[in-house]
């Protein structure tokens, strides 16, 4: 029975240094220290049912990952948005490394594959559970961070997270229409006013097309899927068109 044991094992370490391998090459980043990148995907529940191997759980890697992650993607928001107050900033970092958003992340890179879990939590779904996935992005950035170091964390980032910064998808956290009202309110030039331009599609999928004026010329437009995020998005266009012109 042992060697029946022994040999299912062998046979499934096999595969995911297999699956880690592929994961290696479609990242195109080689880990110098493959321990570490295996110990990112290793749950306890794994380890527990493997006591008498040299396996550690991705915990340690966690706890370090989630610092590592707050630093790059602070440093990133600190640069995009040299007008939002640190509250706002504090708010905006929060909605990018909350749960949710680490599980979108991991499910993008297809992290569910590569987890590595006792035969308990593998019957009740914990491939699939967003906690266990969220943990182990963190924990992969963690051991990412120590292997090659920050320069190569940013480069990942720049890849899964930082796009969707860029693509407004935590803007229901982001409150352009205030920031745009303190710059006009302190530079006392005006009124702002905002008028949508056009409704269209169902009404399970309609699309609004706002404008925000400033003394009757046009500072921005956006889209989006209500009128309050199709002002927002305006505004955004606004805020980045007076910053531009006032570094030139």
């Amino acid at each position: 029975m042992p060697k029946q044991y022994s040999n299912r094992d062998r046979k499934m370490n096999v595969k995911f240094k297999q699956n880690f391998a592929e994961f290696q090459k479609e990242i195109g980043i080689q880990f110098t220290n493959e321990a570490l990148l295996f110990q990112a995907f290793t749950h306890s529940s794994y380890v527990n049912e493997h006591r008498r191997r040299p396996y550690e759980d991705n915990e340690r890697l966690e706890f370090l990952g989630d610092a590592v992650l707050e630093l790059t993607v602070s440093q990133f928001l600190f640069k995009k948005y040299p007008t939002m107050s640190e509250g706002e900033l504090t708010k905006l970092r929060a909605a990018v490394v909350c749960e949710p958003s680490l599980v979108t992340f991991a499910n993008e890179m297809d992290f569910g594959k590569l987890v590595l879990l006792g035969k308990g939590e593998e019957m009740t779904g914990g491939r699939s559970r967003p906690a266990l996935l969220a943990d182990v992005f963190e924990a992969f950035i963690g051991a990412l961070y120590l292997d090659q170091g920050l320069d190569t964390v940013v480069t990942i980032l720049k890849k899964v997270v930082f796009p969707k910064i860029n693509e407004g998808a935590f803007s229901h956290v982001m409150d352009f229409k205030s920031q745009l009202q303190e710059v006009i309110q302190r530079d006392g030039v005006g009124q702002l006013e905002y008028k949508v331009l056009q409704e269209k599609g169902p009404a399970h999928n309609r699309e609004f097309l706002s404008r925000v004026s400033l003394n009757g010329e046009e500072l921005g437009v956006g889209v989006g899927r209500s009128k309050k995020e199709a002002e927002q998005k305006a505004a955004q266009v606004a805020i980045t068109k007076i910053r531009a012109s006032q570094t030139k």
